[in-house]
Parts: C-alpha cells; sequence; structure tokens
C-alpha cells in the first residue's frame, strides 16, 4: 500500500504528522508492505503549514493514477465566527498567517488539488482518506455528495449541508472514502487504514509501538439501524 499525504498552504501539522508517522511505522513493521510520501498539487515545493513558521517539503507530485491511498488533511488556523460557512471570504493569492481556517480549506478548494482528488477517486484502486478538515476541501468541491463523512465537531454542520451524510464519529469507513474526525484522529485513522489494508497484526504492532488505544468504533454504513436512542 502506498500512501500520498497531501500538502498544501495552511495545513495542520498534526493532521499531516501523525498519520505520516503510523503508517512509515506500518511500513517498517511489515517489512516494506507500506509506502508513504509527502506530496502538493503542484508537484515539488517547500509548503508552510498554518501553524506558526513551520514548513514541510512535498518531494512529488500528486499523482492520481498511482494505486494506494490519498490522504488529505484539514487546515490550521483561527476558528471562524458562529455560523461562518467554510469558504466563505476566501480570496484570491496565498496562505497568510493567522488565517480564518474556513479561508484556508476555501482557498485550498479553488487549487489543482480537487480535481486530481476527483480523479483519484474515480480510480478503482484508489481509496481516499481524509483528517479534520479535509473532507470539507472535498466537500466544497462537490466530491463528497451522497457520501458518509466525517470532520471536526465544528464543521459537521457544513459538511452536511454539503450533500454528505454527516456522521458523527471518529472514523467513517464508506469504502474507498475514508474520513477522520478531529485532529488527534489521523493516529485512529492511520492504524484504522493498517488494520484494513494490511492486517490487525501489524496495525496492533504499531498501536503497541505508539503507546495510543483507539477511540471509539470505526462507523459503517450496514447492520442494523438504532432506534429510540
Amino acid at each position: 500500500m502506498h500512501v500520498q499525504v497531501v500538502l498544501f498552504d495552511g495545513f495542520d501539522p498534526l493532521d499531516v504528522i501523525a498519520p505520516y508517522e503510523v503508517l512509515y511505522a506500518g511500513g517498517a513493521a511489515s517489512a516494506g508492505a507500506v509506502s508513504v510520501e509527502l506530496v502538493s498539487a503542484e508537484g515539488p515545493r517547500e509548503v508552510p503549514s498554518g501553524a506558526g513558521s513551520l514548513t514541510l517539503r512535498a518531494t512529488a507530485a500528486l499523482d492520481p493514477e498511482r494505486a494506494g491511498v490519498i490522504l488529505v488533511p484539514g487546515a490550521a488556523g483561527r476558528l471562524g465566527e458562529p455560523g461562518e460557512v467554510p469558504g466563505q471570504g476566501a480570496g484570491e493569492g496565498t496562505w497568510q498567517p493567522d488565517e480564518f481556517i474556513s479561508v484556508i480549506l476555501g482557498r485550498a478548494a479553488a487549487t489543482g488539488l480537487p480535481a486530481l482528488v476527483k480523479a483519484a477517486m474515480e480510480h478503482p484502486e484508489v481509496t481516499v482518506a481524509t483528517v479534520c478538515g479535509g473532507s470539507l476541501v472535498l466537500a466544497m468541491a462537490g466530491l463528497l455528495e451522497g457520501r458518509h463523512a466525517t470532520t471536526h465537531h465544528t464543521g459537521l454542520d457544513a459538511l452536511g449541508a454539503s450533500g454528505a451524510h454527516a456522521v458523527s464519529a471518529r472514523v467513517v469507513d464508506d469504502g474507498d472514502l475514508v474520513t477522520g474526525a478531529g485532529v488527534t484522529s489521523g493516529l485512529d485513522l492511520g492504524l484504522y487504514l493498517l488494520e484494513r489494508e494490511v492486517g490487525p497484526r501489524i496495525a496492533h504492532a504499531v498501536e503497541e509501538l505508539f503507546a495510543h488505544e483507539r477511540r471509539g468504533i470505526v462507523w459503517r454504513d450496514r447492520g442494523l439501524a438504532p432506534a429510540g436512542l
């Protein structure tokens, strides 16, 4: 399993590093069955995060035709005012320090990233994963209509307004779309991808290495629907 972790201007570092480290450790534990790299829609470049001066380097261009997983993170910045629509007020230009998360996500949705992810979602051998606001980037581009997904709890209403079925769960598995909720859910998402793709023994070994126990149940649209709760 090869994983392309996407960087865009203003990304949240923990959304990237948490699953990256989990998946990288999974590669070591599985003797190379998992590989992971940092990419961007624009190709190799230094990409500023939304957290101070921290910058990471994308070493390749996002390839929507490469089998495996494409993982889109959320953004780091200021939370919008109550009722603010993600993407509202997103203007031209590049990322600026201390921006609203909604503006950063909206700007990412206006780049070439959604078109590449759309192409990936049409590829039968690609799974798209998101952490936190990453699902909102795809939702703004109309890519999650009718799909079950989650995001940070402050963005669930906006996710539902996009036409997605918003689920308040730590990790949601909708087949070739796997989404994580708030920022630290990147750890749980990474471990779940290891379990799903290379097996529970590898996932368990990495879970023990990181001294992190996954929280909650991975939500899937199957089984009896709850009643009277």
